[in-house]
């Protein structure tokens, strides 16, 4: 056991910290669109060169730098939208500087792989905490090649980090490659153009608390109606006082939308986000706020009436159901969802399952849920699995982040807790421990619903093996109780086992002795009944 890592404690997990619901702009005129989209592109013209001023700042950054670039985008917009768009191009480039951080570590964490690996003569194997050398001195030539190119590129990022250099686009730098690859996407160069367009414009507004309905900028009221804020070169659009203009289209928000109600009418802050969908072409706001951090419930509580493991996979989500002593109880069950096609759809497959999971545990009466605090970040490199491509795959395909945080934020209205445990050996030890023994001729256990026993027993505090055996100087139950499945104080606990008078043979039922005293034996035959021998009832006596 020396070689094995320190595992970190179990913990309940934080709820959400903010709100997001989203709604369609219905009935939208052809005048409403043209001002949408007009708004939404000088707006988007103004972030781009705000955005482009940020990086030229670089390290130099300061609030006067700050004030200077809002006061410029006052005079074509208005000071509102002027803060938001500052505020957003900060946000921006906050990220873009945590993608390079984390873009610098995987060079780095590569670099340091195929340094260890090229030092190994060419054949050697690894162990279980590093990886051997390379197969063939043919690989060996091509990693020194690669270890350049590495090299390179990380003095690269590095001196970019040094200075606040930051690579960002505006729209999404996935949809600018895609430019180069139309035909690969399937798209024509308008299509391309339409969605390259919608994505740069610039819609949306944070909220102001005390202010009339929570935004001055995006107000949207209680009953529904939607007005924006004009910008200072198109007031002459407006059809209602203060240069606003109105929209046709009514909102309503099925989700959470009594909560939205209620801060609306309180006059607390909601920011909003107008952005239109290309592929449907469709417009949608979403609103969204703050809320305040709810207080985690004590563990204990929280396993009160048990736990539901949860193992994550490419593919599904592998659950099994533990009471209180972390034993299982009934079937396992499996979640399947397809991360193939769109982001939407994607996104639309962890979320159905989740919400089968989080209703199956409502039914199970269960309010604890144990998932892995998994993180494939430093997993993901390419140098460190070598030729397997198919596992590097594997583990690029979990949505690890998205599940987590899909899972707390649904799950904070069910009133379930997350707990999260780590996932040190829970595979192998669950295979180990659980997948045999769980097995029956009709239902085969996989080494997935054996892993989500161990995760639901490691939140519990239980050892991932299933029972300690009896000390071997003494196979009885003199040295105390004979399992860890379950505290001492916990009633029902298996303990030394209670003395049962009688025999205690399989052929022999525990009332034997009373029975033969009062019956005559059947192996004499041809005797006269008085002759018959009978059995004292007094000789059984202690």
């Amino acid at each position: 056991m020396g070689g094995l890592r320190e595992m970190a404690a179990p913990f309940v997990a934080l709820g959400p910290s903010g709100v997001a619901v989203r709604d369609r702009l219905k009935h939208l005129t052809p005048e409403d669109e043209k001002v949408l989209r007009l708004v939404g592109a000088h707006l988007g013209s103004l972030a781009s060169k705000d955005l482009k001023a940020r990086c030229a700042d670089r390290l130099e950054h300061s609030t006067d730098t700050w004030a200077a670039r809002k006061r410029k985008l006052t005079a074509e917009s208005s000071s509102r939208w002027a803060g938001s768009i500052t505020k957003a191009t900060h946000d921006q480039w906050a990220l873009a500087r945590r993608g390079q951080m984390a873009h610098l570590q995987s060079l780095e964490a590569g670099v340091r792989t195929i340094r260890h690996r090229l030092s190994l003569p060419v054949g050697e194997k690894g162990g279980k905490g590093a990886p051997g050398g390379y197969r063939s001195a043919h690989e060996w030539f091509n990693k020194t090649r690669r270890l350049h190119v590495l090299e390179d590129r990380l003095y690269k990022v590095r001196a970019d980090r040094d200075n606040g250099v930051v690579h960002v686009a505006r729209g999404g730098k996935r949809l600018f490659n895609t430019r180069h690859n139309l035909d690969l996407c399937q798209l024509t160069e308008t299509e391309w153009r339409e969605r390259w367009e919608a994505g740069r414009w610039f819609l949306q507004a944070d909220g102001e608390s005390g202010k009339r309905f929570g935004n001055e900028t995006i107000r949207i009221t209680p009953q529904g109606e939607v007005s924006i804020k004009l910008p200072a070169p198109f007031a002459s659009l407006a059809n209602a006082g203060h240069g606003r203009y109105v929209l046709a289209a009514r909102v309503r928000f099925p989700h959470r939308g009594q909560e939205w109600a209620d801060r609306v009418e309180a006059n607390r802050a909601v920011a909003y986000r107008i952005h239109y969908d290309t592929g449907r072409g469709r417009w949608y706001v979403t609103a969204s706020w703050q809320i305040p951090p709810v207080k985690s419930v004590p563990m204990e509580a929280a396993l009160a009436h048990g736990v539901i493991g949860v193992d994550t996979n490419a593919d599904h989500l592998a659950a099994w159901r533990l009471d209180a002593h972390g034993n299982p109880i009934g079937r396992p069950r499996r979640f399947g969802y397809d991360l193939s096609g769109s982001t939407d759809h994607r996104d639309a497959q962890v979320r159905h399952a989740l919400s089968r999971l989080l209703n199956w545990a409502k039914s199970c009466g269960v309010t604890a849920i144990a998932v892995e605090d998994l993180d494939f970040q430093a997993e993901k490199i390419r140098e460190k699995h070598g030729r397997r491509r198919r596992f590097r795959q594997l583990i690029s395909g979990m949505p690890t982040g998205r599940l987590r945080a899909r899972l707390i934020s649904m799950a904070d209205q069910t009133g379930i807790s997350i707990i999260a445990v780590d996932p040190a050996y829970t595979s192998k030890w669950g295979a180990q421990h659980w997948q045999k023994p769980m097995a029956t001729p009709t239902h085969k256990t996989t080494r997935h619903d054996a892993a989500s026993i161990a995760i639901g027993r490691r939140a519990q505090g239980h050892p991932i093996r299933r029972r300690t055996a009896p000390p071997r100087a003494h196979q009885s139950d003199v040295h105390g109780h004979r399992t860890v499945q379950a505290r001492p104080a916990v009633p029902g606990r298996e303990g030394p086992r209670p003395r049962i008078p009688g025999p205690r043979t399989r052929s022999v039922p525990p009332d034997a002795g009373r029975t033969r005293a009062t019956r005559t034996s059947k192996t004499v035959r041809n005797v006269r009944s008085d002759q018959a021998w009978v059995q004292d009832s007094l000789m059984l006596a202690d």
